[in-house]
C-alpha cells in the first residue's frame, strides 16, 4: 500500500467517525427532547481524493438528509453503541434497527420524498427496506458493497465479482493502437458530456486481445479501471437485466469503472442473448465499449465503431526490437521474417519472447548475440509459432509436415517452382516493407499457388515439403464445414479461416478446390447469384490473404478463369514416369523396416502414382510384419493387388510380371 492510499485511509477513518460522532449527538439530543446539538466541526480535509462519504454523496447526488439517512445505517453496522440509542428512540428494546420513521423524527432538513423508490438511496440500492407494516417502520439496512466503500475498502461488488473481471495489460500499446485508445477516451468523454440514446461504441477487430488492450488504455486515460464481461454471462431473462445495469451502474459511479462486453461467439440468432447486448450498449450509462469480431455486434444499433487491426509491420519490428533488446538481443533480418510472416499483437509479442528465453541458461552467454543464431532463433520461431498459432480446429485440420525436400520426386521444373515459392514465403518482408513494394500498392501481394494433377500425384506432399521449410503450420480446410447452405454462411466460416490463419501465418490447403473455386454460373435464380457471391468474396481474400494458400485439384479445367489469373503461380504434379517411380519406390521404407529381395526396377513397373507407391508399401510391410519376415515381393504383390482393387483396376501381367 502506497503512502498516499495510507494517509487517504487514515483520514478517511477520521472522518467517518467524526460524522458518526455528530449523528450520535443529534441522536441522543433527540432522545432526551433537549435543543439539537450543533455539529462538531469535521476533520480539517487536505487530500485531493475526498473522504468516501463525500464522494458517495456526490456521485448519486444524495440531500443533506439523504447523506444522514445512509450515515444512520452504516452507523448500525459500525458501532455497536447505536442499536439500544434507535431502540430508545423507537420506545420498543425490540427495534434497534435504523428506520425511515426515525430518521424523519430525529435527522434535520427531513422530507419524505427521500423515501420514494426513484429517489437516489432506493434507485440506487444503497439501502434496503425490510419488511413491516408500513414504509416508515420498516427496518433499514445499508446495502453490504456501499458500506464497504464507506470504510475504506473499494472491491467490486460479489454479485457482479462472478460476471465481471478487471483487465490488466502490461507493457505500453504501439502508436496506431495508442491513437485508437485516444479516440475511444474521446467517445467516452463526449457520452458523458451529452448523454444520449446513441448505442455505446465498439472495437471491432480479429484480435480480441488487442481489443482489451485498447480498451484498458483508454479507461486509464480517464483514470478508470477496465472490467470485462463476456455476453454470454449477461443475464438473458428481461426481469434480470434491469437490476444488473442498476447495480453495475453503482458499481461505475463508486469505484470508477468502465466496462467492456465481450460479444465473440454471439451469434446473430441468440435473441435472447442479442437483447441483453442492446440493453447494455443502450441503457447503461457510463463509459461502456463492445467488444466484436465484426463491425456490429448482434443485437445492438450502430454507434461510433472503432477498428482494430493488426499492428503495422514497422511496429511490430519495434516491439521486438524492444523486446529483444532488453535481454541483451541484437536484433537482425529476423526481426523483419517475424514481423513480415505473423500478424501478433503487443502483448503476445512479449509473450513469445518470455517464453523463448525463459528455458535458456541465465548464464549471459546469449547476451548479445544476433537473433539469428541457435538456439536463440529457432527457439523465438517456434514460441512464436505456438503463441500464434490460429483456432480453426472446427474448420481445419492441422496437419503436422515432417516431409522434406528429399521426400519429394518431381521433375526439375516444379521442383525449382516450389523452391521459387518457398523463398517468396520466406523473404516478403524484405521485398514488400524493407525494399517498398508494398508502399507501391496492396494489391496482389497474396501469395497463392494451384498445384494441380492426377490424385496421388504429391500434391498434399508438396504442400507439407513448404511448410517444413518455412517451419510454419500448415492447415487442411474442411470444405464440407466451410461450404453451407445458409446465405451469408460461407463467407462467415471463410472470413474465420482467413483472419485466424492470417495472423498465424500459417499454410491454407485447400483440397479439391474446385468444389469451391469453380466456374461462376450464370444468374438463373437466388441461389446462384449467392453462390457467385461466395465465389467472388474467395477471390478477394485470396488476393489479399498475406500468408500462402495453396489450392489442389484434380481437374483444372473446372476452374473459373478469373480465379486462376489471380494465382501467382501454378505447379502441374505429373503423373511420374518409371524413372521418378523408381526413385519413389526407393524412399518408399524407412531405414529401419528389414527387407529382403526388394527389385526395384521391377517395382517401378507398376503404374500407379506415388500415393500408391505408398500405400501398396506399407501395406505389405503389415503383412511381412504379420508373417514374421523381412518385407519381400511377395508381401508387395499381395499389398498391390489389394491397392488396384480398391482402384478397380486389374493388375496386368506387364506391371507385375516376374515379382515371385
Amino acid at each position: 500500500m502506497s503512502t498516499t492510499t495510507t494517509l487517504w485511509t487514515d483520514a478517511n477513518q477520521a472522518h467517518l467517525a467524526a460524522a458518526l460522532g455528530r449523528l450520535r449527538a443529534m441522536l441522543e439530543a433527540a432522545r432526551d427532547g433537549a435543543a439539537p446539538v450543533p455539529p462538531a466541526p469535521e476533520p480539517a480535509w487536505t487530500l485531493p481524493d475526498p473522504p468516501a462519504l463525500d464522494r458517495v454523496a456526490g456521485a448519486f447526488g444524495l440531500s443533506a438528509f439523504e447523506r444522514d439517512v445512509l450515515l444512520l445505517c452504516a452507523a448500525a453496522e459500525l458501532d455497536a453503541a447505536f442499536g439500544p440509542l434507535f431502540a430508545a428512540l423507537h420506545g420498543d428494546a425490540a427495534r434497534p434497527n435504523p428506520t425511515f420513521g426515525l430518521a424523519l423524527a430525529a435527522l434535520p432538513d427531513a422530507h419524505w420524498s427521500a423515501l420514494v423508490p426513484t429517489a437516489p438511496l432506493r434507485r440506487w440500492r444503497l439501502v434496503e427496506v425490510g419488511a413491516a407494516p408500513t414504509l416508515t417502520s420498516a427496518p433499514l439496512r445499508i446495502d453490504e458493497r456501499v458500506l464497504h466503500f464507506l470504510a475504506g475498502v473499494d472491491r467490486l461488488d460479489e454479485r457482479l465479482a462472478g460476471v465481471a473481471e478487471p483487465v490488466f495489460e502490461n507493457g505500453a500499446l504501439p502508436p496506431s493502437h495508442a491513437a485508437l485508445a485516444g479516440r475511444l477516451a474521446a467517445a467516452w468523454t463526449r457520452a458523458d458530456a451529452a448523454p444520449s440514446a446513441a448505442s455505446a461504441p465498439a472495437l471491432c477487430g480479429p484480435d480480441a486481445d488487442a481489443r482489451r488492450a485498447v480498451a484498458h488504455a483508454a479507461a486509464e486515460r480517464l483514470g478508470l479501471r477496465l472490467f470485462a464481461v463476456n455476453a454470454h454471462a449477461l443475464p438473458a431473462a428481461p426481469a434480470e437485466i434491469e437490476p444488473f445495469l442498476r447495480l453495475w451502474e453503482r458499481e461505475a459511479a463508486l469505484g470508477g469503472c468502465a466496462l467492456l462486453v465481450e460479444c465473440d461467439g454471439v451469434e446473430a440468432g441468440d435473441a435472447a442473448r442479442a437483447l441483453a447486448v442492446r440493453a447494455v450498449a443502450e441503457r447503461l450509462r457510463g463509459p461502456v465499449v463492445l467488444s466484436a469480431r465484426e463491425r456490429r455486434a448482434p443485437g445492438a444499433r450502430p454507434g461510433v465503431v472503432i477498428d482494430v487491426g493488426p499492428i503495422p509491420a514497422d511496429e511490430q519490428r519495434a516491439l521486438w526490437a524492444a523486446a529483444l533488446g532488453a535481454r541483451g538481443i541484437v536484433p537482425n533480418g529476423e526481426v523483419a521474417r517475424l514481423a513480415g510472416t505473423f500478424a501478433l499483437g503487443a502483448a503476445t509479442i512479449r509473450a513469445a519472447a518470455d517464453e523463448a528465453f525463459t528455458a535458456l541458461p541465465d548464464d549471459g552467454a546469449h547476451g548479445g548475440a544476433a537473433l539469428g543464431s541457435a538456439p536463440l532463433g529457432d527457439r523465438l520461431w517456434d514460441a512464436v509459432r505456438a503463441h500464434a498459432r490460429p483456432r480453426l480446429d472446427d474448420l481445419a485440420q492441422r496437419i503436422d509436415p515432417r516431409a522434406d525436400w528429399d521426400d519429394l520426386v518431381l521433375p526439375d521444373a516444379q521442383t525449382r517452382t516450389l523452391r521459387e515459392i518457398a523463398a517468396h514465403a520466406a523473404h516478403r518482408a524484405t521485398v514488400y516493407e524493407t525494399w517498398g513494394f508494398a508502399a507501391k500498392s496492396a494489391r496482389g501481394l497474396g501469395l497463392s499457388a494451384l498445384f494441380a494433377g492426377p490424385s496421388g500425384t504429391g500434391k498434399t506432399l508438396g504442400a507439407e515439403v513448404l511448410a517444413n521449410a518455412l517451419r510454419l503450420d500448415l492447415y487442411r480446410i474442411d470444405l464440407s464445414a466451410v461450404v453451407s447452405k445458409y446465405i451469408g454462411e460461407t463467407e462467415k466460416n471463410l472470413r474465420r479461416v482467413f483472419d485466424a490463419a492470417e495472423a498465424g501465418g500459417a499454410i491454407l490447403l485447400f483440397d479439391e478446390a474446385d468444389a469451391l473455386f469453380g466456374k461462376r454460373s450464370d444468374v438463373k435464380d437466388a441461389h446462384d447469384r449467392y453462390a457467385n457471391v461466395e465465389v467472388s468474396y474467395l477471390l478477394q481474400r485470396i488476393e489479399a490473404y498475406c500468408g500462402l494458400a495453396i489450392l489442389t485439384t484434380n481437374r483444372r479445367a473446372d476452374l473459373d478463369a478469373a480465379f486462376l489469373r489471380r494465382l501467382r503461380f501454378v505447379v502441374e504434379f505429373p503423373f511420374p514416369t518409371p524413372v521418378e517411380r523408381a526413385r519413389i519406390w526407393a524412399r518408399a521404407f524407412p531405414a529401419a523396416t528389414p527387407t529382403a529381395g526388394l527389385d526395384i526396377e521391377r517395382l517401378a513397373r507398376l503404374n500407379v502414382a506415388g500415393g500408391h507407391i505408398r500405400n501398396v508399401a506399407l501395406g505389405a510391410a503389415f503383412l511381412a510384419a504379420a508373417d514374421g519376415e523381412p518385407v519381400a515381393m511377395k508381401h508387395l504383390a499381395r499389398a498391390a493387388r489389394t491397392e488396384y482393387t480398391k482402384l478397380e483396376r486389374p493388375l496386368t501381367e506387364a506391371e507385375i510380371g516376374g515379382w515371385l
